[in-house]
């Protein structure tokens, strides 16, 4: 799908297999839990397609639990703590990224950060990566009322940046970003080369196109 020129005034990332590829640190945090517990460490393979549902998806893919089992807490407390200690420790870009962002700069396109994330880690890992200060903006899962798949925090942003919601790409790997990439009016692109498995059905999703690479996000773009 192609839309009229200078249709796209900004940009924004989801952060966790869209901008960066957090899974090893955070599959390290769940095996570190695992060996808490006497358990063998699960491959990165297998961690990868949960690592955009953080903490919650993660534990239960590991052991099985949930929010309401007794020892939660405690569990999602050691990850936490372990992840938030080694936080971009193997953390990097996606390769292609960081040319994008280059070429946004350069186009003077702003771009910015809608995650889920909580900001306690949101704000310290980009600025690891060496980004934080050329956001022209950093949404945390925690920033708003609610959270995605809600629009407020896509909203948010916008706003932020002064830019009318329908001029907006959004470029997330999950289906809850394109729900609020929807909600907001927003041009939402899936990022195919994200965390998902096979089975995510991404056809189905609510977006109007896909890219393999970061870079290619270009296309979607007024030249």
């Amino acid at each position: 799908m192609w839309w009229p020129a200078n249709v796209v005034d900004a940009v924004l990332f989801d952060l966790d297999g869209t901008f960066a590829d957090t899974a090893p640190d955070l599959g390290e945090a769940l095996n570190h839990v695992l060996k808490l517990r006497g358990l063998p460490a699960l491959p990165l393979a297998t961690i990868r397609p949960q690592a955009s549902h953080g903490s919650p998806g993660l534990l239960k893919l590991g052991l099985g639990i949930g929010p309401d089992s007794p020892d939660y807490a405690e569990l999602r407390d050691a990850f936490l703590k372990h992840y938030e200690a080694h936080i971009c420790d193997r953390t990097k870009l996606f390769a292609g990224m960081a040319a994008l962002i280059a070429e946004l700069e350069e186009r003077d396109l702003p771009w910015g950060i809608v995650t889920n994330k909580p900001h306690r880690y949101t704000v310290p890992l980009m600025e690891k990566l060496g980004y934080a200060k050329r956001a022209a903006c950093l949404v945390s899962g925690d920033t708003c009322e609610h959270a995605k798949p809600h629009p407020m925090p896509l909203l948010h942003a916008a706003s932020l940046m002064g830019v009318e919601p329908t001029r907006c790409l959004y470029l997330g790997d999950d289906l809850r970003d394109m729900e609020a990439a929807q909600a907001a009016g927003m041009i939402g692109i899936i990022a195919s080369y994200g965390y998902m498995d096979a089975a995510a059905g991404t056809a189905s999703w609510p977006a109007a196109g896909s890219v393999q690479t970061p870079f290619a996000l270009l296309r979607y773009l007024a030249m």
